[in-house]
């Protein structure tokens, strides 16, 4: 088994989209990034990249190449997962937080979990997506941004769930 954990944080930005998690969140900003800034897809490729040892998604998906210019974040997690399945490891399961004074996310974090599942190929009973503030402190407390953190255990892919 291999434990890898992921750190992503964007700040807002104005006339772009607010996409978290593969999910497209009804705001009227969006997150500041070279792809489409989803924190909570960023920092599970992180874990998965980190359990694997395959580095860290700036590596893999660096912000320098124009290929990646307003990317869907869910091609990173099928691109690394694809990586992860060919070393012979699968996804035992995924534990995400998002760290944001607003927007209110729990009426998204199914649809999340959801589309997590589906890209890793796992069933959403081993994918769980929780939101939090920072209670007012610090930049994500004064909504400047969104931050999201990620765990992630791999398997060998010839063990059962």
């Amino acid at each position: 088994m291999r434990i890898g954990q992921g750190f992503d944080a964007h700040t807002f930005a104005q006339d772009r989209p607010l996409i978290l998690g593969g999910v497209r969140i009804l705001a009227d900003y969006g997150l500041a990034g070279h792809s489409d800034a989803d924190v909570v897809l960023h920092a599970l490729c992180d874990a998965l990249l980190g359990a694997s040892g395959h580095g860290d998604l700036g590596r893999r998906f660096p912000d320098t190449d124009p290929a990646h210019a307003d990317r869907d974040s869910r091609e990173f997690v099928r691109e690394t997962s694809a990586m992860v399945a060919g070393d012979g490891w699968s996804v035992a399961n995924a534990d995400l937080t998002v760290v944001a004074q607003k927007p209110k996310l729990a009426p998204f974090i199914p649809d999340m979990e959801a589309v997590i599942a589906a890209e890793l190929g796992i069933g959403e009973e081993r994918v769980n997506v929780k939101a939090t503030t920072s209670e007012r402190m610090g930049w994500t407390g004064r909504g400047e941004g969104i931050a999201a953190l990620a765990m992630v255990l791999l398997k060998p892919a010839a063990q059962a769930p």
